[in-house]
This record gives structure tokens, C-alpha cells and sequence, in this order.
């Protein structure tokens, strides 16, 4: 009986340890909260101040968060004030923008006890830090911390003490040059915490098990502080590239819509370069439907926006197009995602098999090297 009792309790254990599957919601409720990081060795171009971040975090929440109310779209913008700043960034009333967004977080919720790896995300040229809800939600699901933060200036909106920032054209190029500084100062801040500035997440994280991930000009910046920043240990790029990289080796996922009209053939032929030059771990992941917001939650604000989202037209011949259906590409980009930071930030040797081959053959082509 005594042998019977613990052979019971060694399966239980080896159940209780099995990860779980990238293809599946991860077992964790989601939390999510805004922070503002100042970096005052750096004077920002366009607001001449110490270079301000607006910073949105998620991660794992503890058991009780799955019964309260999720977060809704106005929260993401701090002091109150999203009902007014709604429209003007979408030109759309609040009701109607939260009538169609979701998300599974839970705003300010308990950490769950653990310790996770970390995610520095990087938005797209005029996006928002919250623009890939539904990707942030499933990785902290399965046990991330990601850290997102407005890159001032080239933000859609950003809100920095009551001063309302919009997109500035003209600091795009300036933007280059502090978006992996920003992702940097980032991390550098996630360590703070760490070590205790921030109780919440005070010995949360593993920050030997780091990844760069972006979307569009943000999967550039993430290309980018890989060169330039040891401690990233990965990268997840969506829909962009450099034109050159030098971090050849650090392990890659990188994304692609083969219909993406912002970006279009050549951007493409850039992504496939860089998965190409890549002498680690590489994978590429293309959308043979896809655009370049297919890789957004555009599909939650509008679902019929096109470049990706609904129907559209095919770049160069303007041949109407429906693009993969969103929730079957969120389901893409979440499982590809969860088995790629599985295996090379948590050592999920189990989830090697879903990279190794190509499970949506019939909307996606798939590469590894």
C-alpha cells in the first residue's frame, strides 16, 4: 500500500510538471498594469525633458483574478481620462470601441508566486504600447512577463502629465535611434523591480531568460537591441526587418504576411533575408493570406480594416483579397510564440516538435534553419 501511495504521488508530481500546451490558453488568469519609467541620462528630442516612457506590463495573476471584471480599452490611458481620448484616436465613440474590444486581463490584479521569464515588446510605427492585447494576454497565460511601453513621439497617443503627445512624423528617424535605447532602459528598470524597487514583482522575474519580440517598425527595434544588448536572449519579430543585422546567432521567430501592403514585396524580401542570414535557431513563419495587420489587434477595433484583417486587396494588383480569418491567425502567431519562447527562454525541449514542423500547412508556409 505504502509502494501503491507513492508511486501515486511520483505521477501526480511528473503530471503536475508537464507543460502546457502552446496550442492552448496558457493555465494562468492575466493581470496588467501602467507604470512610468524616466530616464533622466537621456533628454527626449521632441518634449525636451529626461526621456519619459508610458509603460503597460502583464503578467501572470494569481487564482482569483479569474473572476473579476477584465480591463476594458479607456483603462489602458491613465487618470480617467480614455472616454475622452477615444475618439480622437480613433474617431470612433468609447461605447463603440469597447463594445468590440477584448482582452483577459484584469487590470492591477495579485501576481501569482513564481518566477518568469521577461518580454520586451516593442509597437509598430504609430501604434500603441497596447496594440497586440491578444498576443500579451497568451503569453502571460503561459507564464511571461511582458513589458510594453509608447515610444514617445512616434506613438499614436501618448499622455505624459497631462500632456497629450501625438504621433510626430517628423521624429520617426529620431525614433530609430531611441527605440532599442528605450527597450534597453526598459529592462534595466524590470531588474530594479526585481531586486525590489517594485514588491509585486520582487524576485519574479528570470532576467537570464530575456526576449526582444516587436511588431513592424518595433520588430526592427527588437532586431536591433538583440545586436546591440547581450542580455536578450531571443527574438520574435513580426512583420519587418532591418537591412542589416549582427547578432547572427541569438535564436529567431520571425513573421510575415505574404499580402502585406504597408511594408509590401521588398519588406517581405528583407524578412526572408534576415531569417536567412540568421546562423541560430531560426524560424520564419509566413501568412499566405496575411498582411501586416494580421499581426495587430486591429481585427478587435475594426474588422474589416484589410492589409490582413477582413477583406482587402492584393498588393501591386489590387485584386480583392479575404485574408485568413483573425482567429485563426491569433491562434497562429499565440502557438508559434508560446513554443518559441518555450523552448529558448524556459528549455521546453517538448515543444521543439511544433517548430519543427509546419502544423497550418494550408495557410502557412514555415522555414527553420
Amino acid at each position: 500500500m505504502k509502494r501503491l501511495l507513492t508511486v501515486l504521488l511520483l505521477s501526480f508530481s511528473l503530471w503536475a510538471q508537464t507543460a502546457p500546451s502552446p496550442r492552448a490558453p496558457g493555465p494562468f488568469p492575466v493581470g496588467v498594469t501602467t507604470t512610468v519609467f524616466v530616464d533622466n541620462s537621456r533628454t527626449d528630442n521632441f518634449t525636451k525633458k529626461p526621456r519619459t516612457l508610458i509603460t503597460e506590463i502583464w503578467y501572470p495573476a494569481a487564482a482569483e483574478t479569474r473572476h473579476l471584471a477584465k480591463n476594458r480599452y479607456a483603462d489602458f490611458f491613465p487618470g480617467g481620462v480614455g472616454k475622452e481620448l477615444l475618439p480622437r484616436a480613433f474617431g470612433k465613440p468609447p461605447e463603440e470601441v469597447e463594445s468590440t474590444f477584448w482582452n483577459e486581463a484584469v487590470r492591477d490584479a495579485r501576481m501569482r508566486p513564481g518566477k518568469y521569464p521577461l518580454v520586451v515588446f516593442s509597437h509598430g510605427n504609430g501604434g500603441v504600447r497596447f496594440q497586440n492585447t491578444f498576443w500579451c494576454d497568451y503569453l502571460a497565460g503561459h507564464g511571461y512577463i511582458i513589458v510594453s511601453a509608447d515610444h514617445t513621439g512616434n506613438a499614436r497617443l501618448t499622455l505624459i502629465e497631462g500632456q497629450l503627445i501625438p504621433y510626430q512624423a517628423g521624429e520617426r528617424t529620431q525614433s530609430g535611434a531611441d527605440r532599442p535605447k528605450d527597450m534597453s532602459f526598459l529592462l534595466d528598470q524590470m531588474a530594479r523591480w526585481n531586486a525590489g524597487a517594485d514588491s509585486r514583482f520582487s524576485g519574479r522575474m528570470d532576467l537570464e531568460a530575456v526576449a526582444a519580440a516587436g511588431m513592424s517598425f518595433g520588430s526592427v527595434s527588437a532586431i536591433q537591441v538583440a545586436d546591440a544588448d547581450p542580455r536578450f536572449k531571443a527574438v520574435l519579430a513580426m512583420a519587418a526587418a532591418p537591412a542589416n543585422h549582427s547578432n547572427l546567432a541569438v535564436p529567431s521567430l520571425a513573421m510575415l504576411g505574404v499580402e502585406d501592403s504597408t511594408i509590401g514585396p521588398a519588406g517581405n524580401a528583407r524578412i526572408r533575408e534576415y531569417h536567412a542570414a540568421n546562423t541560430g535557431p531560426a524560424y520564419l513563419l509566413e501568412l499566405k493570406k496575411g498582411g501586416h495587420y494580421s499581426f495587430t489587434d486591429m481585427f478587435k477595433l475594426n474588422k474589416n480594416f484589410g492589409d490582413g484583417v477582413g477583406a482587402g486587396k492584393r498588393p501591386g494588383t489590387g485584386e480583392p483579397i479575404e485574408f485568413t480569418p483573425m482567429e485563426l491567425t491569433y491562434e497562429i502567431v499565440n502557438s508559434s510564440s508560446a513554443a518559441f519562447l518555450g523552448v529558448y527562454l524556459k528549455g521546453l525541449k517538448e515543444y521543439l516538435p511544433l517548430l519543427q514542423q509546419n502544423h497550418w500547412p494550408e495557410v502557412v508556409e514555415w522555414k527553420t534553419k
